[in-house]
């Protein structure tokens, strides 16, 4: 995704620069024929493309809202998942413990918080059709691995797994039925907003609305020429491109905006969010492993 406040005019105008030189050769091409082979001239009343262009501009405007909404609800999802994951952490290493078996509960808080952590980037890939166990290797051991390989849905299987782990210490004691059930409901939500991203990402946009919204965009560049040539003459070029270039810009903005999952530089920054959270749960951990002296010294410092 694009992170930076200064975007390049080059990429900006990258988008569309094939489209721009077609109606640059298209405009000059009617300018010449206007104004050095005609004997009567070929204009259309201004009016005209101006109706038409404040009708696509209504319709266009409709459409960038409906595309941003797309990524704004792609993006608080992720928010949502922020924070989950954050809770999950918290729980696993506050709730889990064992008077005779440390070594086993710290062995479990570890395994749960890193398969988090593959969880997250696992899904980022999977939303955007990539493999979704490229470089889990790092946060899950071999046995995960494998076990993975038997499903189609990698991030449902992290989620079982998880589940697993947390069933088993109910059974050994590692914590009690309230805070099992406390853990689960934040499975659920994670679980939750893995949906609302596949819904987000299987739900198509209705294509023939946008072609018929690029076809009046085609209409309304074509005779736009027609009704400026008898103002502005030459200078009607420039006019043409620059206005062309607003609507098709626009345009680009809501097909890019809509779908939030493709890969794009317009993306939600999915992987960007997986390497924050897992720097947090990955201090959480560390801070988790400190002895009990330099955990209370490091407390008595931060206040």
């Amino acid at each position: 995704m694009l992170l930076k406040k200064n975007i390049p005019i080059g990429y900006v105008f990258g988008k569309v620069k094939i489209e721009l030189l077609i109606i640059l050769v298209y405009s000059l091409s009617i300018a010449v024929i206007h104004e050095l082979f005609l004997v009567v001239p070929i204009s259309i009343p201004l009016a005209v493309p101006a109706i038409l262009g404040t009708v696509i501009s209504l319709l266009l405007g409709f459409r960038s809202n409906q595309a941003y909404d797309r990524w704004w609800e792609a993006r608080q999802i992720w928010g949502a998942i922020v924070n989950d994951s954050r809770t999950l952490a918290r729980q696993i290493l506050n709730f889990t413990e064992s008077q005779y078996e440390e070594d086993e509960v710290q062995q479990l808080r570890q395994r749960m918080i890193r398969r988090q952590m593959a969880w997250c980037y696992s899904l980022g890939q999977s939303l955007r059709r990539l493999n979704p166990t490229s470089g889990l290797d790092k946060f899950l051991s071999r046995r995960d691995l494998e076990n993975l390989s038997r499903y189609n849905n990698v991030p449902v299987a992290l989620l079982d797994q998880q589940a697993r782990d947390l069933k088993r210490a109910l059974e050994e004691g590692y914590l009690n039925r309230y805070q099992q059930i406390e853990i689960d409901r934040t499975l659920t939500r994670l679980c939750d907003a893995m949906g609302k991203c596949e819904r987000i990402k299987n739900t198509v946009f209705p294509s023939t609305y946008s072609l018929y919204i690029h076809f009046s965009l085609l209409l309304f560049i074509s005779m736009l020429p027609f009704g400026v040539i008898d103002y502005f003459g030459f200078l009607e070029v420039p006019l043409v491109v620059a206005i062309s270039a607003c609507f098709l810009l626009i345009e680009k903005m809501a097909i890019h905006l809509q779908d939030p999952f493709e890969n794009k530089p317009t993306d939600t920054p999915m992987t960007t969010i997986a390497s924050n959270i897992e720097k947090d749960l990955r201090q959480l951990l560390h801070d988790q492993e400190l002895p009990e002296e330099e955990r209370r010294e490091k407390f008595y410092y931060i206040l």
